[in-house]
């Protein structure tokens, strides 16, 4: 809890010792003489060169002044938590008190010495602004807890003496200055003024002997309030000094008794801005209130006025002064021989060299002829600073040729250095700025891509396979289109990078090849535009072409290639631009968004030479190197035998393999009754597991149910779609379905062929299921028995593969040819799909 307490303190002063040493320190035009630390800090003594040693009577001393000072309980006359400030004034306590809502100002009598500590009792009451925390500067921490200042201000005519005014707080104004600021009430009056900064940045002031009386007179109170200026940012100091050339120089012999009126009040924030306000002539020769504000390097910690029109303020960093008296205007011949002049337009702060100091007070001018501050660093350091004001700036002399020569060429190599920094900055902030740019655009990109879900992409990459004869091999090609539907840019960053993954590759995980990635970079693709890319599949070197194949495209934006060149450290000195720290990069390349992922299966690859026209037939696609025990057969035929080619020695040596699957008619009918309406079901079947080929519009023009095909490498295939009824499997009668059948010499292309249409099987069935479809009642038993049959299958097929293992040459080509036989059963279940 917040308590007032009055204290009295009473300094006794030993006889002067020797003279304390002045390291000499020039720092602008002030020259600080000597620096003394308090006899609580001898032990920084020797690390700093501005402190000094003490006077020799006080190192033998031994008896040091306790550093508590004890408060009698008796002494507390307000024990009020939300007390916040207060200040004295003759005989009157007045206080600031924080409420719910709104600052409540309090005035008290003062008790006399002897009585009772408690006042007298209150003698008035007004209310000031509405509370409200300061609000801090955007991109900066808050600010913290701020109390409000509270000062007394009193006219020169005042019958108030300087030292009744609430000590350092207290100051005496002119009278110009002092009616035009509180009015014609106060300057009649002669009443003090009491000055309160808020926390808010607001400047009020108060009439005390209006306030006073106003609890026995008609009227509102608190239309006494008045606002002076809103700082805008919390009031850290409120002071007045001398900036007039002859009053300064007036006061510089004053006498300690006699009372200095001020012509210049300085209000000062948090965050360095400062508040000027003096009185002026104006054009038409009237007095007016000028008010300037100044923008000083913050945050300030603490600030003082001292003598010579000047205000000492402390930031973390340093300690400053500013000169209010340079730049004063001269008198006019209109305005009177007393008249005020101007403010200074701008104000160069000048650095002490003394950092952190958290409290300071300034004394007035010295019998030697300088400054002295009193200053609390915020380590507990209590210093004293005695500046020399002497070296003031000389008039201006007289330049001569050389010197205005040199002076002329510094200026002009100044300015091209500057030229030269301008043009860097403005390189690095177009930069920044288009790495922005890029970043919203490409978060925007994203957001489409992400929040498409199951509908149409804004960003769309399709792909498409079909044959092309490159050099003297014919060669599968993928053609990937990448279409900008959005309303978005692709620019600098994006890449589409396409991913070929092989089946074999898919089942070797160890391989190094797993994979094959294209990276296209995409440069100023706008919307409505769209890039075409073509790239091989096979037959690789080997002849071969594993199948299925996928390829999987995706765009990816790469935060180094775009963010990287803008956020890297700079060679300058510029803080701007070194502003951002080197952990600031991004630790991932990039940023992926897959667009689509499609399968080349052995139903696209397939070729079908049959079906163009006699005059437009391509000569027969290349096929692999011969095979070697074909070769070596043909050569072996007696003479006078009929001719035999690969395929009529795979047909005598290597009967064609069948592999069938079943679906009910019914499911087929459902999947395909969109597109293929008025067609046979068997020929809409074709034209269904076709449709990804470049064949597929010639099938359809000939409603073929049955095709035959040439694989990659170069065997037929061929693919009979007929209807079927399957009499055992539903109690109710025969089931309508049609039958997909695969027959190849070659067994790899028959698996591969197979694993193409299972695997649209698959994707209508589920299709169809999210529909709520039912399947008719089957014939448990019999499922159950086909399952059996299977199993037995799969255990004959384990014992085989076991034999293989272990027996000899001979009698492993029997094991061989009834492994082969038990897959041909396996292959066909008699199932059906439904």
């Amino acid at each position: 809890m917040r308590h007032l307490h009055f204290l009295t303190l009473k300094a006794k002063w030993d006889a002067p010792g020797p003279p304390l040493p002045t390291p000499q320190h020039q720092r602008q035009h002030f020259q600080p003489k000597h620096l003394q630390r308090s006899p609580g800090d001898r032990e920084d003594r020797g690390t700093d060169s501005r402190s000094t040693s003490r006077d020799d009577r006080d190192s033998e001393d031994g008896d040091q002044p306790s550093p508590v000072i004890p408060v009698d309980p008796d002494a507390c006359i307000l024990p009020d938590a939300a007390l916040c400030a207060f200040t004295v004034l003759d005989s009157v306590l007045v206080t600031l008190v924080q409420g719910p809502a709104r600052w409540k100002m309090q005035l008290f009598e003062q008790p006399c010495p002897g009585e009772d500590p408690r006042p007298g009792g209150q003698i008035g009451e007004v209310e000031l602004s509405t509370y409200a925390p300061p609000a801090g500067v955007p991109g900066k921490p808050a600010d913290p807890h701020f109390l409000p200042v509270l000062c007394c201000v009193s006219p020169s005519g005042s019958r108030v003496p300087c030292d009744l005014l609430g000590g350092p707080g207290g100051f005496t104004l002119e009278d110009a200055l002092f009616g035009l600021l509180f009015g014609a009430d106060a300057t009649l009056l002669q009443s003090p003024v009491v000055l309160c900064g808020l926390p808010d940045g607001q400047l009020c002031c108060v009439i005390l002997k209006a306030l006073v009386t106003s609890r026995s007179a008609p009227g509102d109170p608190n239309a006494l309030v008045k606002i002076l200026h809103h700082l805008e940012e919390p009031v850290i100091f409120i002071g007045a000094l001398k900036t007039e050339p002859q009053a300064a120089e007036a006061a510089e012999n004053f006498l300690p008794d006699e009372d200095v009126h001020s012509d210049c009040l300085v209000a000062l924030g948090h965050h360095g801005r400062m508040l000027a306000i003096k009185a002026s002539w104006d054009e038409s020769g009237k007095l007016v209130p000028e008010l300037r504000e100044y923008c000083l390097p913050g945050p300030v910690l603490c600030a003082a006025c001292g003598g010579g029109g000047r205000v000492y303020h402390s930031t973390p960093s340093d300690l400053c002064v500013v000169d209010l008296s340079r730049g004063s205007t001269p008198l006019g011949p209109e305005q009177p021989e007393e008249g005020p002049g101007g403010l200074p337009p701008m104000l160069c702060p000048a650095s002490l060299n003394i950092c952190s100091v958290v409290s300071l007070s300034a004394s007035p001018r010295t019998h030697e002829g300088g400054t002295k501050l009193l200053a609390l660093s915020a380590k507990g350091r209590l210093m004293t600073c005695s500046l020399d004001l002497d070296s003031e700036i000389p008039g201006p002399a007289r330049m001569t040729t050389e010197s205005a020569g040199r002076k002329i060429k510094e200026l002009l190599s100044g300015i091209g250095d500057i030229s030269e920094r301008v043009s860097f900055l403005k390189k690095a902030v177009d930069q920044r700025n288009k790495a922005l740019t890029s970043l919203n655009e490409a978060m925007n990109v994203s957001c489409a891509l992400l929040s498409s879900g199951a509908g149409p992409r804004p960003i769309s990459c399709t792909t498409s396979t079909t044959w092309s004869r490159l050099q003297t091999q014919d060669m599968l090609m993928a053609t990937c289109v990448l279409e900008n539907s959005s309303s978005f840019s692709l620019d600098q960053g994006w890449t589409l990078c396409i991913q070929v993954l092989t089946s074999s590759c898919a089942l070797d995980l160890d391989s190094a090849c797993s994979a094959i990635t294209y990276t296209i970079p995409v440069d100023q693709l706008g919307p409505g535009a769209r890039r075409e890319v073509t790239l091989p599949l096979g037959p690789g070197e080997n002849g071969g072409l594993d199948l299925p194949v996928t390829v999987s495209c995706t765009l990816f934006y790469s935060l180094r290639e775009v963010v990287g060149g803008a956020l890297a450290p700079s060679d300058s000195e510029d803080p701007f631009l070194d502003e951002c720290p080197s952990n600031v990069l991004p630790e991932q390349e990039g940023v992926c968004l897959p667009l689509s992922r499609h399968t080349v299966d052995m139903l696209q690859c397939l070729r079908f030479p049959g079906l163009a026209p006699p005059h437009t037939r391509a000569p027969s696609p290349l096929g692999p190197t011969r095979d070697p025990v074909a070769t070596f057969l043909e050569t072996c035929r007696e003479s006078g035998s009929q001719p035999a080619g690969p395929a009529s020695l795979r047909a005598e040596f290597l009967p064609p393999s069948v592999a069938s699957i079943k679906v009910s008619a019914e499911l087929l009918r459902a999947a395909l009754k969109d597109g293929h309406s008025g067609v046979p079901l068997c020929c809409a079947t074709l034209q269904w597991l076709l449709a990804e080929n470049a064949a597929v519009d010639i099938v359809r023009a000939r409603a073929l149910s049955s095709i035959q095909g040439v694989a990659p490498d170069g065997a037929d295939v061929h693919l009979i779609v007929r209807e079927v009824a399957m009499t055992d499997l539903c109690p109710a009668g025969p089931i309508q379905a049609v039958e997909i059948q695969v027959e190849s010499s070659s067994l790899a292309d028959i698996c591969r062929a197979h694993h193409a249409v299972v695997g649209r099987m698959q994707t209508m069935v589920t299709e169809q299921a999210a529909q709520g479809s039912s399947a008719p009642d089957l014939r448990v038993q019999y499922l159950r028995q086909i399952h059996a049959n299977h199993e037995t299958l799969l255990r004959e097929v384990q014992t085989l593969r076991d034999r293989l293992c272990t027996e000899d040459e001979a009698s492993s080509c029997a094991t061989a040819q009834r492994l082969l036989q038990v897959y041909r059963q396996l292959r066909h279940p008699s199932l059906i799909l439904l």
